[in-house]
């Protein structure tokens, strides 16, 4: 196993197109707009006049398709795309989507964003009744699913499959003759649809890969909605009507690019508006305001605004480690924080520092920069984290499902100030948290999933429901 020095990863990212002559190309620019939600792998299968192609292999999507011939074989006028991270199955091609699956009678693809909760239960089930896996990922389990499915139509099949499937999921689905794209009833993760200038239909799980391809923005997907998208244009339907509105709120912290829009809401306004009422709740005097690049630098925009000191660029980050993915030893990973980020003596010495970060997993990368920061001359560190303390899993796709690997589920707030060093740390209230992202809906915690912050999950975590019990009596040391 490994890990990025954050220890915080982002789940997938699936892209598809109908309707483009250069549908191919026009996914490979999608598919890198959105290359920061998984690095491990990248796929895209295109549909040519009922007839799928498909290239994937490990690796950003720069890499997979550097040789331009694996771009120009896929030919034809629809494709999906995805992007991955694993969490749910090994990091191995066999993983990498889309998925192609083909029958006697039928051929489709398939790209899965999230993770399910019943995934073990469903693969015995399915193994007991014949079924054969190629890969070790949740997202064959729909295939499986929509074959084995008696219902008389091909979309009876789907929305039978898509109500057996729980947790977090955002599918596309490519056939000889539509795409189809579906949201878990919650809809924790993102999915919105656009339009090109020439009526080509885009679906994408973040919009910032709409302004990169020239399409608008036409609306997100809806919790529990099944969307089919052919020659004839978009059909709206649902596969359930038992749906609660529940988005991840890690997407408007950390995740998503700042220049998305998730549900009406501007990601960087968002953060923005975090970082300002991190300043309200903040309690302590300081000079000026450093926010942890990149990700943190919106909530600094706001924490500064809010409070009135200067917000200076005293951390700098290397542009070209990209994601540094290093061996999971201590030591590494304090190494792998000094080759992404340099501290500014110029800039902190003899102040005192408030270091906006966005949030705090294993505290090890806080403890670092607080340390570069000190030793840059700061003479104080106010680390200000723009979301509460992360106590608990996610188990509908962020690679945290243990609480093990969480600071804060094993030390109170002023243990861990002294463990990564600083002179006072401050957590964004809940309360904050939901009133700074401002969802335009009457849903609990407004619209938002916070069970990493409180751990009331919106739905039940069925095959993780006993290894998350017994965790709960756990407890373990980073000092």
């Amino acid at each position: 196993m490994t890990y990025e020095v954050k220890s915080l990863n982002e789940e997938c990212g699936v892209f598809g197109i109908w309707g483009h002559p250069q549908a191919a190309q026009v996914t490979y620019f999608g598919l890198h707009s959105l290359q920061h939600r998984g690095q491990e792998g990248a796929g895209i299968l295109t549909n040519d006049a009922g007839k799928l192609i498909r290239h994937r292999d490990t690796g950003l999507i720069s890499e997979v398709f550097k040789n331009p011939a694996n771009l120009e074989k896929l030919t034809g006028q629809a494709a999906i795309g995805h992007v991955r991270y694993a969490t749910a199955g090994e990091a191995s091609i066999d993983n990498i989507q889309p998925f192609h699956f083909k029958f006697y009678d039928m051929e489709f693809g398939l790209a899965h964003n999230g993770n399910l909760t019943n995934t073990k239960t469903l693969k015995k089930e399915l193994e007991h009744n014949g079924a054969i896996f190629s890969s070790s990922s949740d997202t064959e389990i729909l295939a499986h699913l929509i074959r084995c499915s008696h219902n008389p139509s091909f979309m009876g099949k789907v929305k039978e499959a898509l109500n057996t499937v729980k947790g977090g999921f955002a599918y596309l689905l490519m056939m000889e003759d539509k795409l189809i794209a579906a949201l878990d009833p919650n809809g924790f993760r993102p999915l919105s649809i656009g339009k090109m200038a020439n009526g080509a239909i885009v679906v994408s799980s973040e919009t910032c890969a709409f302004e990169v391809v020239g399409a608008e923005w036409i609306r997100d997907v809806k919790p529990g909605e099944v969307v089919i998208i052919d020659n004839s244009g978009i059909q709206y339907d649902t596969y359930t009507t038992n749906t609660q509105l529940a988005i991840c709120s890690m997407e408007y912290i950390y995740f998503a690019r700042p220049d998305s829009n998730i549900h009406g809401v501007n990601v960087h306004t968002a953060r923005k508006r975090m970082g300002a009422q991190l300043a309200r709740e903040f309690k302590h005097e300081a000079d000026i305001v450093v926010g942890v690049p990149n990700s943190s630098l919106s909530a600094a925009m706001g924490f500064a605004e809010e409070s009135g000191l200067p917000n200076e660029m005293g951390l700098i980050k290397n542009q070209y480690t990209q994601r540094t993915f290093i061996q999971p030893t201590q030591e590494l990973r304090e190494q792998g924080v000094r080759m992404k980020l340099s501290a500014v003596s110029g800039v902190v010495k003899g102040k005192r520092v408030v270091m906006i970060d966005d949030s705090i997993v294993r505290g090890t990368t806080s403890r670092r920069i607080v340390q570069l920061l000190k030793e840059a001359g700061a003479t104080e560190v106010h680390v200000a984290i723009a979301s509460p303390p992360l106590k608990y899993p996610c188990f509908y796709g962020i690679d945290i499902q243990t609480r093990r690997e969480l600071i804060a589920a094993n030390h109170s707030v002023e243990e861990t100030r002294q463990i990564i060093g600083a002179d006072s740390l401050t957590y964004l209230s809940i309360d904050g948290l939901i009133d700074s992202i401002g969802l335009e809906t009457n849903a609990p915690n407004g619209g938002l999933c916070v069970a990493y912050f409180d751990g009331e999950y919106p739905t039940p975590i069925y095959d993780y429901e006993k290894d998350y019990r017994r965790s709960l009596d756990e407890k373990v040391s980073f000092y």
